[in-house]
């Protein structure tokens, strides 16, 4: 029974670390290599021809001619035996100006015809090697990132939004068991370590254990619970945020460690029920959800100006406040008055506007528990 090929290039894979990297076509190298190779060959075949009568030729060789006469067939076949490292020997340079040309010219030109013809190899195992060492350097300064288990739209699109929120791309690791998953991660200059999440070893690799965040989001439930229980029992103390394709299944996330839970099917049918009874409030819910341009829904510190007022009388539109780790509705009238301490859920626009200075960002003092 034959084996899939594309099986096979999928388990030797397995829990490896890819980073990304820019490749040109394979077509250009070699061409690029052949050129090369054709002239170096052409160019000593020139050198030696032009050059023929400081040649002596033992098989042509006879008492009118002691030297024998080189021939241009004579000049191409001392160059690819030369090249080739062969030497028979028949041929050889005889004057002073032809030795030193193949000292200090064809000597170097058989070395680079030599490179050219093991270069694929040599080519592949540099290759591996700095391979090798871009992942152990990788791996040295890996700590404090962001794992994404799932690369498909939902694990795209949170890393466009931490991308765009100031977090670097060398900060997110992406897990995923596919080849074109792995192929778009790189393309967007992302590291990917191929495998399933669900195991230990794979998680293990794309460091898991020192992560700040996790984000799961598969396209199968059951396989977001268990990557979420083994991320929680490698790393206790990382924000695991995972989504769910069905309300139902909600609470076993939450039981499995997630510290947020996102039901996407839920989430989806509200906005579109939303954007069927009332378009307008559709367009400011999309509005919200779409990073860059209208509104956008933010977290930032208190400032030291805003102890002890209303969270309504801020120049920010506040919808919630958190305070103890606890989260508050603007009404709520256990934070009536702001405290030290308190972060604030505001609704500001997108981009800073003239009319609207966004408070926090012009160096202001802010309001911490040390205050």
């Amino acid at each position: 029974m034959s084996e899939d090929p594309q099986a096979a290039a999928v388990v030797e894979t397995r829990g490896r670390v890819a980073l990304p990297e820019r490749t040109r076509s394979p077509w250009w190298e070699l061409g690029r290599r052949i050129l090369a190779a054709l002239a170096i060959l052409v160019g000593t075949v020139l050198l030696v021809y032009f050059d023929r009568d400081g040649y002596k030729d033992g098989g042509d060789a006879t008492a009118a001619d002691p030297n024998g006469t080189i021939t241009l067939i004579d000049a191409i076949y001392y160059t690819t035996v030369t090249l080739s490292t062969t030497g028979y020997g028949d041929i050889a340079p005889l004057s002073d100006t032809a030795r030193l040309v193949n000292a200090f010219v064809i000597t170097p030109a058989r070395i680079a015809f030599l490179v050219l013809l093991i270069g694929t190899t040599l080519e592949v195992l540099a290759q591996r090697g700095r391979e090798l060492f871009r992942i152990a350097r990788w791996r040295r300064h890996m700590g404090h990132h962001v794992v994404v288990v799932g690369y498909g739209t939902k694990g795209r699109s949170a890393v466009d939004t931490l991308v765009n929120n100031g977090l670097e791309r060398e900060s997110v690791v992406v897990v995923d068991p596919s080849p074109e998953a792995m192929a778009d991660a790189h393309a967007d200059q992302l590291a990917v370590v191929t495998g399933d999440a669900t195991r230990r070893e794979v998680l293990r690799r794309a460091g898991v254990a020192t992560a700040d965040q996790v984000i799961v989001t598969t396209d199968r439930d059951d396989t977001n619970v268990l990557a979420t229980l083994t991320v929680r029992q490698l790393n206790p103390d990382a924000f695991i945020v995972a989504a769910v394709r069905e309300q139902e299944n909600a609470p076993l996330m939450r039981q499995s460690g997630a510290d947020s839970v996102i039901i996407s099917a839920d989430a989806v049918g509200r906005l579109l029920g939303l954007s069927t009874l009332s378009p307008t409030l559709g367009t400011v819910m999309e509005d919200l959800l779409t990073y860059g341009d209208g509104l956008e829904v933010a977290e930032r510190d208190l400032l030291v100006t805003e102890v002890g007022r209303q969270p309504q009388s801020l120049p920010d539109q506040v919808i919630a406040v958190v305070r103890d780790e606890k989260v508050y509705r603007y009404f709520d009238p256990v934070v009536a008055l702001l405290a030290r301490g308190d972060r604030l859920i505001v609704v500001r626009p997108a981009e800073e506007k003239p009319w609207a200075p966004r408070p926090g960002t012009h160096n202001e003092d802010f309001a911490d528990d040390q205050g």
